[in-house]
């Protein structure tokens, strides 16, 4: 129980929410041969890269719009 509370406080600070470690190892990531092919796992995995790099644009031009009205 008392690990558990450590490892939740360890999460909750501030580096842990600004890590890109995650986005970036799920772009490039070998293929597991071992893995069985499910199509639709392949779509939802290419969904989930769509929105993230629509999300990423998004932030930035909101990032460049505050920085333009300086």
């Amino acid at each position: 129980m008392k690990d558990q509370q450590e490892n939740k406080d360890e999460k909750k600070e501030a580096g842990y929410y600004f890590n890109l470690k995650e986005v970036l190892t799920y772009y490039f990531r070998k293929k597991d041969p071992n893995r069985p092919i499910d199509t639709n796992l392949k779509m939802m995995h290419g969904i989930n890269k769509i929105s993230i790099i629509m999300f990423l644009i998004a932030v930035i031009v909101m990032v460049v719009r505050v920085i333009s009205r300086f």
